[in-house]
């Protein structure tokens, strides 16, 4: 039976997605005491990304926000398939945004807010987080984003 968060997820149309499988060395999330650490979450969906390229040439602003938003939906995932249940989640503490950038792109906060909002309309105010939102050369496979995600629990 799915718990409060998975429901408002369901509330909102979305669904929690299968984890992405690491392209690499290494776990998608790990936990360390009443932490979760995510890896770097790609806005992959149904095993590909649907879009590549920067922010600022071949990729809007807008569709890049999206798709942090999807990044995010994808490290809810990596959370679940360590801890167990999203209801478990006492607060998300940080959150890190990459965004692939066209040299002239300046908007890397506008873009990793598709992240935080997604996390504050699941989780309320768990979902309030530290943040930081880089601008890069490039990100793996060409994505235009990549988001990581620190959440403690409780009862770990």
């Amino acid at each position: 039976m799915a718990g409060a968060v998975e429901a408002k997820l369901a509330e909102l149309g979305l669904t929690l997605p299968d984890v992405v499988p690491p392209l690499a060395s290494y776990q998608p999330a790990v936990q360390s005491g009443v932490y979760v650490y995510t890896s770097g979450q790609l806005p992959m969906v149904d095993g590909k990304l649907a879009v590549t390229g920067k922010v600022g040439a071949e990729v809007t602003a807008d569709e890049a926000k999206e798709l942090a938003e999807t990044c995010a939906l994808n490290a809810l995932a990596a959370v679940k398939s360590v801890a167990g249940d999203l209801d478990r989640i006492a607060r998300v503490v940080k959150v890190v945004g990459f965004v692939a950038s066209a040299s002239d792109f300046t908007g890397q906060p506008a873009v990793i807010n598709g992240a935080s909002e997604l996390l504050g309309a699941v989780l309320g105010d768990k979902g309030v987080h530290a943040r930081s939102a880089v601008g890069v050369a490039v990100l793996p496979l060409d994505a235009p984003v990549e988001v990581e995600v620190q959440v403690e629990l409780v009862g770990a």
